[in-house]
């Protein structure tokens, strides 16, 4: 079945209209927040640095918000020993041989993206990390590739700690751009999803200047979401946004217990995707 151009249902009444306003409220006013502290794995939390609030277009002269882990071009002792082996943050389940599989659009094609749960790990910057292979179609073609590399701290956050991605155009590989790796070229990892979000929550998840700098702010914690998987009440609700594309701001949606079940823009792009399946271990 084709899927329509946007998601089946974002969040429930009229919550729609003042999302994009709440993330000036959230950012502005409660950004201070900060989640379950790491063992020594993150430094005190300060003020981010400039391109760290969201879209200047959208939420112009809102002041950044501060970041519960790293801030771009701040270094951070990274050991190994402060991470765990099993990616079990409810928010952000990462189980092996789990395959999620979304539907939706992109640039105005069919897009059907397959996140898979692999039972391989890589290591980076010392850390043992879960490997996450993730495929993209568009209208059936394979454009896109990409594996990520996640792995949590013994206060339950969840680390990412780097991706290895390509584009690719009738089969080719056309740029490998995005892709980056903690401790290459000054590099840092970031917290992707926190232990205890609590709304106002705001952080960087990637820290590679040019490459890869995107961030999130925490809109609600009991958000309603219909995809085609199912209904959901209690939904974590996140936007997120990167300096690299200044314009564009997006909204994640997670369930606790399962992980994420949407994602799209809602301002300056157009990609729309929804959790419809689920293949278990």
């Amino acid at each position: 079945m084709t899927p329509s151009a946007t998601p089946t249902a974002r969040t429930s009444g009229h919550r729609r209209m003042w999302l994009i306003p709440l993330v000036v409220l959230v950012a502005g006013a409660c950004g201070s927040t900060t989640p379950t502290a790491g063992p020594t794995s993150q430094p005190a939390p300060g003020s981010a640095s400039p391109g760290s609030s969201p879209p200047a277009s959208i939420v112009a002269s809102v002041p950044p918000p501060r970041s519960p882990g790293p801030s771009a071009g701040s270094a951070i002792p990274i050991d190994p020993a402060n991470f765990v082996a099993v990616v079990d943050n409810p928010w952000f389940p990462l189980i092996p041989g789990t395959v999620f599989t979304y539907r939706g659009t992109k640039d105005g094609q069919v897009a059907v993206d397959t996140f898979t749960v692999t039972s391989d790990t890589k290591v980076v910057a010392g850390v043992t990390c879960t490997v996450i292979h993730d495929q993209l179609t568009l209208d059936g073609a394979l454009a896109e590739t990409t594996d990520d590399w996640y792995v949590q701290d013994r206060a339950g956050n969840v680390w990412y700690f780097g991706e290895a991605t390509q584009e690719l155009e009738n089969g080719k590989v056309v740029n490998t751009d995005g892709s980056w790796e903690t401790g290459v070229d000054g590099a840092q990892p970031g917290i992707f999803m926190p232990a205890a979000p609590v709304v106002g929550l705001s952080g960087v998840q990637e820290v590679d200047p040019g490459q890869a700098e995107d961030h999130y702010v925490v809109l609600l914690t009991d958000a309603k979401v219909k995809v085609p998987l199912g209904s959901y009440g209690g939904v974590l609700l996140t936007a997120e946004w990167t300096p690299l594309e200044p314009d564009v701001l997006s909204e994640k949606a997670y369930v606790n217990g399962l992980g994420e079940v949407r994602e799209a823009d809602v301002a300056g792009g157009d990609e729309a995707l929804e959790l419809t399946k689920i293949v278990k271990p």
